[in-house]
């Protein structure tokens, strides 16, 4: 099949290179275009930008489809399918009808619960036991048309959502293969979504990163692990400018009972609304991750201190 591929961030990437590996025709890679990035404000390339030049396939990067060239310049290329994955433009109706076979996208979630931005965060958040991987073909609304193919993956009581993005990354690179063989032999069959159980996955904001402490000690848990790595659930300490930020990327849950944000000993065990959590992985502002433990050597946190 003539495949243009749509995506961005390093998720993307493993799809991209299942498709390559069948052997279909990939005519054009489309992506967002080079951003300003780390201290020097470089222009850096997306993940995929930089996997499809690895491939030798051609990389185009509109900001959206609104102008009448950019669709034209689509539609030329006669793709029979598009494939999206994170690419993180919306595409018009008039884009979605280009291709006969239509435009197909690997979701990070069992839909129709969490639709939306950010569904491998919020799914360990609200402390879900399993997620998945949907091979949904596009319509209009967001998240919203049949699913083909469902892969299931459970999340562990540990798991954070760097390493659940990586296992859903690979889980929706072989599903989206074995969807693109049963769709060229015609065998691949759409089903709409259930009307029940939709929950939406909103963009992580800065506000919701803040960790509340009057919630349970599991809540704060999943919490912190559905932001860890990035972008990093996080709390206000006192230190030697006054407040200041500092993120919590490990948990332990304890025993442990006292004011909410309150430390109850001085190895950073923080009382909860019920139950208590041990800090184990932090980073302070300007300073790199590490150990709590080897923070506090430096940077000593009495019992009694107050966490906001």
């Amino acid at each position: 099949m003539r495949v243009v591929f749509m995506g961005t961030p390093d998720f993307s990437v493993p799809t991209l290179a299942e498709i390559v590996g069948q052997g279909h025709e990939i005519v054009a890679v489309y992506t967002r275009a080079p951003a300003p990035a780390g201290r020097g404000m470089d222009l850096r390339k997306s993940p995929v930008h930089s996997a499809a030049e690895r491939f030798g396939i051609e990389v185009r990067t509109p900001r959206n489809f609104r102008d009448e060239a950019d669709r034209v310049a689509l539609a030329a290329l006669a793709p029979d399918l598009i494939v999206v994955v994170a690419y993180g433009v919306i595409l018009p109706q008039s884009v979605l009808d280009i291709p006969p076979l239509g435009c197909v996208n690997v979701h990070a979630s069992i839909l129709p619960r969490w639709r939306g931005a950010a569904p491998i965060q919020r799914a360990i958040m609200a402390g879900d036991k399993e997620t998945g991987v949907a091979i949904m073909k596009m319509e209009a609304g967001l998240d919203t048309g049949p699913v083909g193919m469902v892969e299931r993956v459970a999340i562990t009581p540990e798991m954070n959502a760097g390493e659940l993005h990586d296992r859903l990354a690979r889980v929706g690179a072989d599903a989206l293969g074995r969807a693109l063989a049963a769709l060229s032999r015609g065998t691949l069959a759409f089903t709409p979504q259930s009307e029940e159980g939709v929950t939406y996955a909103k963009k992580i904001t800065n506000e919701d990163a803040r960790i509340d402490w009057t919630q349970s000690a599991q809540a704060v848990h999943d919490h912190v692990r559905g932001l860890s790595p990035f972008p990093g659930a996080f709390c206000m300490i006192e230190g030697a400018k006054g407040r200041e930020r500092m993120k919590v990327l490990r948990t332990m849950r304890e025993a442990g009972a006292g004011i909410p944000g309150v430390t109850l000993d001085d190895r950073l065990l923080i009382a909860c609304g019920e139950g208590a959590v041990r800090l184990l992985d932090v980073q302070r502002s300007g300073s790199k991750p590490m150990k709590a433990e080897d923070m506090l050597r430096g940077f000593p946190i009495a019992k009694g201190a107050a966490l906001s």
